[in-house]
């Protein structure tokens, strides 16, 4: 029981402090063995109550159909501190009903999403783009969204790094 209060504990404070300093991986933060990170990594991972199973009832209630991402991991690279950049992900629509994002929740304020609103007819394609703020970075930075759609696996999360170089 003291084990996993530990890591509702580890996980509180990596979701409440992931805006205001470098990231480092779980192991490097909390000191826990490789089983305890990851179920660290699964409660973060995992919805949370409220806000989220909200937005994941209305996008399940939508006819489900499916979805392709012309990936779902973006690295870019080293860039300057204070530099804005962002990336756009491609969506496909490869089921047999119109495809509706509800919403796009990044795991922090320095990131800020743009998507397509309206339905995504099958076989179309539709746009997420994912605008990262550089400032309170410095070293290496590993970001997430998540994305709320009418899909069975919902919410997809769509993730980005960098090297934040002064």
């Amino acid at each position: 029981m003291k084990s996993i209060r530990i890591i509702a504990i580890a996980a509180l404070c990596t979701l409440t402090f992931s805006c205001k300093k470098e990231e480092k991986t779980v192991n490097q933060d909390s000191g826990l063995d490789s089983a305890q990170s990851s179920s660290v990594a699964q409660a973060i991972a995992a919805p949370e109550e409220g806000e989220d199973s909200e937005m994941l009832t209305e996008a399940k209630s939508k006819p489900l159909t499916t979805v392709a991402f012309s990936e779902t991991d973006h690295n870019f690279g080293d860039i300057k501190q204070g530099e804005k950049v962002e990336h756009v992900f491609e969506v496909t629509n490869t089921g047999a009903n119109p495809l509706v994002i509800s919403s796009v929740k990044p795991g922090c304020g320095c990131t800020v999403p743009d998507y397509t609103k309206e339905p995504i007819l099958p076989g179309k394609k539709g746009k997420i783009t994912l605008h990262f703020d550089s400032t309170n970075f410095e070293g290496a930075v590993n970001k997430a969204a998540d994305v709320f759609l009418n899909v069975e696996k919902a919410p997809v999360r769509l993730t980005f790094s960098a090297n934040i170089t002064k």
